[in-house]
């Protein structure tokens, strides 16, 4: 397993949170997730076999949510 720690800096409450934790916990390989709308984070811990890094980023951009990097 593997930990991230996301910026995203358009997330700004707790529903944002929910649109990308259901939009991410849907890939193979994800097995957690929690988000700070104050700090505009997200923190994820995946399986890098199962799903990539990028992949995850995807995920968040499809629902408006680009990742800082």
């Amino acid at each position: 397993m593997e930990k991230a720690i996301l910026e995203a800096p358009d997330i700004s409450c707790e529903h944002c949170i929910a649109t990308i934790d259901k939009a991410v916990s849907k890939l193979p390989g994800v097995k957690f997730l929690s988000g700070d709308p104050a700090a505009k984070r997200v923190a994820v811990e995946y399986d890098p076999s199962a799903v990539s890094l990028d992949r995850i980023h995807e995920a968040m951009e499809e629902e408006g949510y680009p990742v800082k990097k």
